[in-house]
Parts: structure tokens; sequence; C-alpha cells
């Protein structure tokens, strides 16, 4: 099906994340949550979890949830240091599949919302 014909009305049934496509990804990366971590993820790159808690202002429950989340959906990848003992978080290839998403949402953003939003100052 080209992206310019209609899909098939979908049975009232059925479930919505199973026949919208978009429904379905939003379920995926669409909560406040995680939408932040994997922005801090494409803007800052990889990151230690106290990193992480700076630039997403999330407490370490949060974080620690929203985190095995994304890895439990291939989004993003945990790796282990012994010297010093750290823990790393990075985007994985599926989840940098993701940065032309957020460049589009960003300039959504920017152009229907900048008028509704407070400045918000990003950390260095």
């Amino acid at each position: 099906m080209s992206c310019d014909e209609l899909p098939p009305k979908p049975d009232p049934d059925d479930d919505v994340f199973e026949v919208c496509p978009v429904a379905r990804a939003f379920e995926i990366v669409g909560s406040k949550w995680r939408l932040t971590v994997l922005r801090s993820l494409h803007l800052y790159g990889e990151q230690r979890f106290s990193e992480l808690q700076e630039t997403t202002t999330a407490d370490s429950t949060t974080l620690s949830r929203v985190l095995e989340n994304l890895e439990n959906q291939d989004l993003v990848t945990r790796r282990l240091e012994d010297r010093p003992i750290s823990t790393y978080y990075d985007l994985t290839e599926r989840g940098e599949s993701l940065t032309g998403v957020f460049d589009e949402f960003e300039e959504w953003a920017f152009e229907h919302t900048a008028a509704e939003m407070p400045a918000v100052e990003l950390p260095e």
C-alpha cells in the first residue's frame, strides 16, 4: 500500500495499536520520560546514569525503569565498565533511527508551540 492510499477502516473491536502504526510507535516511545531520555542520548551521546539524571531531571527510580524499558525495546544499550565502575547508556541502531523523527518533532514544536512554551536552557 502506498502512502497516498487509505488503509481499510479498522474493525471497532481491534486494538488501535495493532491497526495503526503511528499509535504503535507512540506506545513504544511516547511517554514523557522515554522521549526525554531518548532525546538526551540523541543530543549528548553516550552518558553515565548520573549524567542522564542531570540532562533529563528524572529521579533515579523513574530513570531506572525507563532505561530498562528502552533496553527491552532495543532502543538503548547499556555498557558496564569495571575500572572505574560505571554504567553507560547509548542509543542502539534502532534508537538512532529515531533521530530524524526527533528533528521533525522539534521543528514542528518550534513552529506550532513556541509561543506557548517558556524558554528552556539546555545543560552544557
